[in-house]
């Protein structure tokens, strides 16, 4: 039997909306801030009282064109707001005020990186508007209560091109996304936290036909990995349908993470009539090219461009690239490691394991790491120079220099750990080894070469780890070979 889900293509469009870290709404001083009790970051302006006006925050804007740059977008000079007329309790004002109509960026792409392929996955565009409060139904059986702290928090809505064919693709694509909006800082990416909300629109059609088949909008998805699983369920779904028979309807549907099913919200099939008209309260404004060329003077070198200099100018392998790079805090840090090293493999290592490990175990980021990048490349030169072993070095002396800032010389001085490569000091060990084991040693030099790796880690138990690996190899050579 064929497989008749392989008959039909995915296609994905997807909007993105990303609160801004800006201290301030959009319209007005009340705090932009996670959090809070119920009601506490309101005002008049919030709460939308008779004769209030609003007032544009410059930082919002700011940081709307910081991210429309970083995605090759098109930065629209002449900007307005318009009011989205609809009531719904968590809006107070009873419309909401978007740039819908006239979005500050246009076009632009976001490159992704799949087990397919690179792929540029193409923007619509991108825009301001406020957000809406909260609507509470756990709160009391009989009565939905409404929070109104993020009622006016300045949000970009970032609304793909039907570009994405999987879901693989859309998983990519947010994580892309997240990552740019954190290196930008102009968004903490929360899914969990509601400061970055993806809607998902779905639809299937037979391959080879161009036309789009009937949409369907998936919402309340409060991760990475839910979108993914959402898009999934919903591509089976439709496919199910067609192949029984049936036909699809243009709906919103809600994802219910518990058992990886969605159900209907409601039926879309007339397009909602918002009555658009530009913001009355809110005169439009125009972007200069010099506010513009400040705010490009601003933009942080970005992950892709770390990533080819890293693999380009330092030889490293793209996955080390592509894991150092995963974050901002731990680009940052290795960017301060390399200033001060040119052993760029071995900055890599360290930062990719024992300090890894490290902040594993503390369940913490590389913020709360303790050991200075400089203090760190004392350490690698400590290595790298055979003073100590990458063991003796990672196991003993970075436990130390992350309780305190003693230097790693001093710290193997003080603990007797300093590698011994006198060959008078470390031949009496061998011979001791040799003497110890006649059978492994006539085994050797009968072919099994591979006994060489236990003669080595004799020695340096003997010597307690303070034995010269390379030494040690190349006198055990002599030796084994004479």
């Amino acid at each position: 039997m064929s497989d008749i889900y392989s008959k039909y293509e995915t296609v994905i469009g997807l909007e993105v909306h990303a609160q801004l870290l800006t201290e301030s709404k959009l319209f007005c001083s009340d705090s932009a801030a996670f959090g809070g009790a119920p009601n506490t970051h309101i005002s008049a302006i919030t709460l939308a009282h008779p004769g209030t006006l609003p007032r544009m925050n410059r930082k919002a804007a700011e940081y709307a064109i910081k991210l429309g740059l970083a995605c090759h977008c098109e930065i629209e000079k002449d900007n307005y707001f318009a009011r989205k007329n609809y009531f719904y309790p968590d809006l107070p004002k009873g419309y909401q005020v978007s740039q819908h109509t006239a979005p500050i960026c246009k076009g632009g792409y976001v490159s992704i990186s799949t087990d397919a392929g690179n792929r540029d996955i193409q923007l619509n565009r991108i825009h301001l508007e406020e957000d809406a409060g909260k609507l509470l139904h756990d709160q009391d059986p009989a009565n939905s209560y409404v929070d109104y702290n993020r009622a006016g928090v300045p949000l970009v809505e970032i609304v793909s091109e039907p570009d994405l064919h999987t879901s693989d693709e859309a998983y990519a694509y947010l994580t892309e996304l997240r990552r740019l909006v954190r290196y930008l800082g102009v968004c903490d990416g929360n899914m969990e936290e509601g400061s970055m909300r993806c809607d998902a629109n779905v639809s299937v059609r037979l391959k080879g036909v161009t036309t789009l088949g009937t949409k369907v909008e998936v919402k309340n998805m409060n991760s990475i990995r839910n979108v993914k699983r959402a898009i999934d369920n919903e591509v089976k779904r439709q496919i199910d349908i067609l192949e029984a028979g049936g036909s699809l309807i243009q709906e919103t549907r809600s994802f219910d993470a518990s058992n990886g099913s969605s159900f209907s919200l409601r039926s879309k099939e007339e397009a909602n009539d918002y009555r658009y008209f530009p913001e009355p309260d809110l005169a439009p404004f125009r972007l200069t090219d010099a506010f513009i060329d400040a705010v490009r003077a601003t933009l942080p070198a970005l992950p892709e461009e770390l990533i080819r200099k890293y693999t380009q100018e330092f030889g490293l392998p793209e996955y080390d690239a592509r894991v150092i790079c995963d974050d901002k805090a731990t680009a940052d840090y290795f960017e301060a490691l390399i200033a001060v090293t040119t052993q760029y493999k071995a900055a890599a290592n360290w930062i990719l394991g024992p300090v890894k490990s490290h902040l594993n175990e503390i369940s913490a980021d590389i913020t709360r790491f303790t050991v200075t990048p400089a203090a760190l490349a004392a350490l690698i030169h400590l290595t790298d120079s055979g003073k100590v072993s990458f063991s003796i070095a990672s196991s003993r002396i970075l436990p130390e220099m992350i309780q305190s800032p003693e230097d790693p010389l001093s710290i193997a001085t003080r603990l007797n750990l300093l590698q011994d490569n006198n060959a008078d000091n470390i031949s009496p060990i061998i011979d001791e080894v040799l003497a110890k084991y006649p059978d492994k040693v006539a085994a050797f030099k009968g072919g099994k070469k591979g006994l060489m790796a236990l003669f080595v880690g004799e020695v340096m138990k003997l010597s307690k780890g303070k034995a010269d690996p390379r030494l040690t190899n190349e006198l055990l050579a002599r030796k084994l070979n004479a």
